[in-house]
C-alpha cells in the first residue's frame, strides 16, 4: 500500500539518540510502563488524532505490549530504557516509538527509519483509557452498517474504488475498506450521533476514518493517514458491490508459461526456481515485504499451512521486495519477519518495494501491481494461477472467500503426480 539527509533529520536524529542512549532491556522489577490500557493518540499535521489502544503487561517477567484492533492484538515485547525514556520496536516493522513517562502519561514520537523522508509523528498516551474515542458518546442516530461502495480522492492522484464493510452496535463500530490491491485491515471505532469514527494503527501505518451521512444511502468522509497524508471520500450503500477478480489482474506475458529467477536467500547464497528442491513440487511464490502489513497477515496464513502441508510435495518461496537496496539492511529486515512469524519456507532478498522494479526482477509477468503478489506453480513448473493482494482476517468472510478458493487450488495442485 502507499510513502538525503537534511538538518532536520539530523536534529532528530541527534534528539532519538540522546533520548535512548545506552538504552537496556526493561526487567521485571521495572513498572515504567504500568499494566493495563494506554489511550496513544498520534498528532497528524491537520491537528486529527488517531488514536488506539495499547495493552500493557507483565509476562514471564518483562513487560510486553499489544497493539490492538477490534479483535487484533499485535504482540511488542522489543522494549528498551534509561531512566523515563523508552524505545519500542513495533513488531516486525521497522519503526519504533520513542518516549518519555511521566506517571500515568507518556509523551513522544513514532519514528519509521526506512523512509527516505524523515519521519516522525508527535504522540501523547494516557495510562487506564479504555476508549478509542469519546468516553461518552452521544446515543447513535445513524446506522452505518453493512456494505458500501466508495470512492477515495487523494489530494494530488487518481481516485479510487473501494468497499467499506462496517458493523455496527449501538456505538460501537468496527469494520475495513477492501480494494483490488488489498485492505486497510482492523479498524476500530465509534458512532457518536451521526459521525462515524474508526482507526488502526498495526506499527507500520496509522489510519483515522471519519464519516456523517448526506442522507440514508449516501456518506461524505475524511481519511487521515500517518504524519501528513489525507484523502476525501464518498459512499453509497450498495450490498451487491464487487471487488474485481483478484486471479485476473496479474498475468504472463504471451509466450511465457513458467517462471525464471535466481536470487540470494537471507544468508547470502543462491537459490534458483530452477534448483532440484524445486522440481515436482508444487511451489508457491510470494511477492513481499516485511513493510507490508498485507503481507504479514498473508504471512501469517501461508507459515503454518506450509508446516502442515509440506511433507505432500509443497515448497514456498518468499521473494522479499525491501526498502533498501542493500543486501545487508533487507536481509535482517527479512530475517526478523521470518523469526517473528515463525517462517519457515525460503526467503530470498529480491530487490527494492518499488513495483516497477519488481516486475522488471520477474519480467515474465505483465506487471507488479500489489505487494504480496501470490504465483501458483504446478508440478509441471507451469503457472497455474496469479492472486494480486490478499483480503486478510480483518475482512470477514471475504478472508473466508480466499482461504476456501486457497485451499481449493491447492488440492487440486497436490493431487496431480
Amino acid at each position: 500500500m502507499k510513502h538525503h539527509f537534511s538538518n532536520t533529520y539530523t536534529s532528530l536524529f541527534l534528539f532519538l539518540a540522546l533520548l535512548v542512549t545506552s538504552c537496556t532491556s526493561m526487567t521485571s522489577t521495572d513498572n515504567t510502563i504500568k499494566p493495563g490500557n494506554w489511550r496513544v493518540a498520534l498528532q497528524h499535521a491537520e491537528g486529527k488524532e488517531i488514536t488506539f489502544i495499547m495493552e500493557a503487561e507483565e509476562k514471564n517477567g518483562k513487560t510486553v505490549l499489544h497493539l490492538v484492533n477490534g479483535e487484533e492484538r499485535i504482540l511488542v515485547d522489543d522494549i528498551q530504557q534509561e531512566g523515563d525514556s523508552i524505545k519500542i520496536g513495533l513488531h516486525i516493522f521497522d519503526a519504533d516509538l520513542i518516549a518519555k513517562i511521566d506517571g500515568d502519561k507518556m509523551a513522544g514520537r513514532f519514528v519509521k527509519n526506512d523512509t527516505p523522508e524523515p519521519y516522525s509523528v508527535p504522540f501523547t498516551a494516557e495510562h487506564g483509557k479504555e476508549n478509542r474515542f469519546e468516553a461518552s458518546p452521544a446515543p447513535a442516530t445513524f446506522d452505518f452498517g453493512g456494505r458500501w461502495e466508495v470512492m477515495f480522492t487523494p489530494r494530488d492522484g487518481k481516485p479510487y474504488k473501494a468497499i467499506g464493510e462496517f458493523k455496527q452496535d449501538g456505538n460501537y463500530a468496527t469494520g475495513t475498506f477492501l480494494m483490488d490491491l488489498g485492505d486497510y485491515r482492523y479498524l476500530e471505532g465509534q458512532v457518536a450521533g451521526n459521525e462515524l469514527k474508526l482507526s488502526t494503527f498495526d506499527g507500520n501505518h496509522a489510519y483515522l476514518f471519519t464519516a456523517t451521512p448526506d442522507n440514508d444511502s449516501t456518506l461524505t468522509g475524511h481519511f487521515y493517514a500517518g504524519m501528513k497524508g489525507y484523502e476525501s471520500w464518498t459512499a453509497k450503500r450498495n450490498p451487491d458491490a464487487k471487488l474485481a477478480d483478484a486471479n485476473s489482474l496479474t498475468f504472463l506475458k504471451p509466450g511465457y508459461e513458467t517462471l525464471s529467477f535466481t536470487f540470494p536467500n537471507l544468508e547470502g547464497e543462491q537459490v534458483s526456481l530452477s534448483d532440484d528442491k524445486y522440481k515436482g513440487k508444487v511451489v508457491i511464490v510470494q511477492l513481499l515485504g516485511s513493510w507490508c502489513p498485507n503481507c504479514m497477515d498473508e504471512t501469517n496464513f501461508l507459515a503454518p499451512y506450509y508446516d502442515k502441508n509440506k511433507d505432500r510435495g509443497l515448497e514456498i518461496i518468499g521473494l522479499g521486495f525491501e526498502r533498501s537496496p542493500e543486501f545487508e539492511k533487507a536481509a535482517p529486515r527479512l530475517k526478523k519477519m521470518q523469526e517473528r512469524l515463525n517462517v519457515n519456507y525460503d526467503l530470498l532478498v529480491a530487490g527494492t518495494s518499488d513495483k516497477e522494479a519488481a516486475a522488471k526482477a520477474l519480467p515474465a509477468l505483465n506487471h507488479v501491481l500489489s505487494f504480496p503478489t501470490t504465483i501458483f506453480i504446478g508440478r509441471d513448473g507451469k503457472v497455474r494461477k496469479i492472486h494480486t493482494g490478499f483480503s486478510g482476517p480483518g475482512t470477514g468472510k471475504y478472508y473466508e472467500e480466499f482461504v476456501a478458493d486457497f485451499n481449493k487450488t491447492m488440492e487440486e495442485l497436490l493431487a496431480e503426480k
